[in-house]
This record gives structure tokens, sequence and C-alpha cells, in this order.
């Protein structure tokens, strides 16, 4: 292919606001096809056949788009959500500035929020993030703004959700079985740390798959272990408002990759039991002195490592949602000819990442 004739970045940008006013133009259409055969299933006379016709409207819709009813349904559904409850963000799918993929995740979050002024808020703020940011990073922003928008609610959530925790265990084919545990996020999180930590620990001359270790270490941990206890043995990150922490309000404390959050009072509990190893940063917001440290040598000193990994969550790479404590600690600009080891000159970044 001649570079040359490559279409230019701006271009691209224009095929992406294209697309999305496609996409949009079709869920437009489909919500006029529906209501104008509203209009004329509601003028028969018989009740079993205006039943019967308003049941037949996706599966119409479907064949003529090749789509399924499912697909036809969940469409709607979304289409209807988003233009009742954020009417900008309808808006600004007919205009390009997001695309479908972006109304669904507004609509999921449209669907937990309960006050209609919370909708409000979200369709006020909501647009300039999603234009600017991968699906996957404005997932993460609407799981932040459901939780500080209806903190008290979603906290009463989480309280209830609690109470059904539980284990089950499926037995399917091959003679193998599922274990699905239904737990807080937060000791989801250690669990999953603890096992990674020690199955790596476990060294390359081991014959098994880094899942098959995993695997083996979870069956002997809960085969072998006699307490009734949670003990909590980890390093987990979670960041905590200052008010929060000091006790004048409730809240969540969220991870540092943002991809869960719980009442930060459980978090607190734990701490308090002396059973998990908790790092609380506090850092100055105008000059971050905690990590104001400068180091002569390449590699950051481990407390270093650690503070950049809870402090960026995930890789720094645009786009990218690994979580930090799997990436390497990597510089800006190339050492030595850029600046020395610091807080400010140091990133997370997944080496596998294109």
């Amino acid at each position: 292919m001649d570079i040359t004739q490559a279409p230019s970045s701006a271009r691209l940008t224009e095929l992406g606001r294209m697309r999305a006013q496609v996409e949009a133009t079709e869920w437009q259409a489909m919500l006029a096809f529906r209501e104008a055969e509203m209009v004329r299933i509601d003028a028969l006379e018989s009740p079993l056949r205006r039943l019967a016709e308003r049941a037949g409207i996706s599966l119409e819709i479907a064949q003529a788009l090749s789509l399924s009813e499912a697909q036809v349904h969940a469409r709607l559904a979304v289409a209807d959500r988003v233009r009742e409850r954020a009417p900008h963000a309808w808006l600004a799918f007919q205009a390009g500035r997001i695309d479908a993929a972006r109304v669904r995740e507004i609509s999921s979050a449209l669907d937990r929020l309960e006050r209609a002024e919370s909708w409000m808020r979200l369709d006020q703020s909501v647009i300039a993030y999603a234009s600017s940011h991968t699906v996957t990073e404005l997932r993460a922003w609407l799981k932040r703004f459901i939780l500080r928008v209806e903190e008290d609610l979603q906290r009463e959530g989480a309280e209830k959700a609690r109470e059904d925790r539980h284990v089950e265990v499926v037995h399917v084919e091959d003679s193998m079985a599922w274990i699905n545990a239904y737990l807080p996020s937060h000791v989801a999180a250690a669990i999953e740390r603890r096992l990674v930590r020690e199955a790596k620990a476990l060294g390359s001359d081991d014959p098994r798959t880094k899942p098959q270790r995993m695997a083996d270490l979870l069956a002997s941990w809960t085969t072998t272990s006699e307490s009734t206890e949670t003990t909590l043995v980890s390093d987990i990150a979670v960041t905590i408002e200052a008010d929060v922490l000091t006790g004048p309000k409730d809240g969540f404390a969220a991870s540092s990759d943002g991809s869960w959050a719980v009442p930060a009072s459980w978090i607190l509990d734990e701490a308090l039991t002396g059973t998990a190893f908790w790092h609380r940063i506090l850092i100055n917001p105008i000059s971050e002195d905690i990590l104001a440290h400068q180091y002569i040598g390449r590699f950051a000193p481990e407390l270093l490592t650690k503070a950049i990994q809870f402090r960026d969550g995930v890789c720094r790479a645009p786009g990218c949602r690994v979580p930090a404590e799997r990436c390497d600690l990597d510089h800006r600009e190339p050492w030595p000819s850029g600046p020395p080891t610091h807080r400010t000159s140091g990133h997370c970044a997944d080496v596998t990442t294109p």
C-alpha cells in the first residue's frame, strides 16, 4: 500500500462519526417503524389480533435488518431509555459524537441510577467524556459516577448483596466441575492477588501452567484449612476520600484500576482486624510529596514501584486497562537521557501492548 495515499487521522475520525450517524439512523428508523405499527395496530377491532400483531413487530424488524429478535428488543430498550432519560446523549448519538457501543454503556448506567436528578446530571456530563475516551474507559467512569451521585443507594444495595454471598459447585462433563463464589469484591481481589503471587513463586521449573497452578493452590487451601474466619493476606491498594477515611461521612473505597468498589466501612473493618496488609497512601493534592523522591539508578526501588502502581491503577497506554500490578514500571522518556527515576518520570506500561 502506498502510504502517501493512506487516509489522515482526521479522515478516520470523520469516518468514525459517519459510522455512528448510520447506527443512529438505523436505531431511529427502528423506533419510527415500531411507533407507526403501534398506531396502526391500535386501530384494529380485535383484541387478540392487536396482541398478536404487537408481538410480531420485533420479528418484522429483525427480518428486515438480519438481526435476532433478542437483538432488536435490546436495541429498542436501550434507545427508549436513553431517549427518555438522557436526551442530550441521544442527540449526540444522532450527530455522530458517540456511537452505539457508548450509548449502550450510558443506558446501562441509567438503568442502575434510580433518581431523576441523577439521570439529568449524567446527561449533562457524560457526552464530553464519552466522545473522547474508549468504551472501556467510559465504563469505568460510569461506575465512579454512579457511586458518587447515588452513594447512599449503592451502599445499601452492597450491604444487601453481601448478605447473599455463597459458593456453588456445578458438576459438568469430563469429570470436572465449576466452583462459583459470590463474594465481596475486595475479598475476591485479595484471593486473585494471592493466587497470582503464589503461582508465580512456584518457579519456572514447575511443569504446570499458571492457571493450573492457581487452580491447584485454591483446591489445596480450601481442602486443608479448618479456619472459619476470613483472613486476608495480600497487597491491595484502594482509594478512599479523606473525609470518608476520617469518619465525617460514608463512602466507597475503589480499587486502583477502577474495576471494583466497596463501601469504605468494609475496608476499614478489615484494616482494624490486622489480618490484611492495606496500603494507605496520603498524597498532597498539589505536590504529591509522598512520591517526591529521586533515585540515581534506572530501576525504582520496591516502595516507589508499588506507589506508582497504586497511583496509576492501570497501564498508561491510551485505552489499555491492564491492571498496574501486571505491568512493568517504565520511564516516560528513555533512560538515562531522560529525567532521573522519579514519581513523575515513571509510569506503568503493559509490555504486551503493541
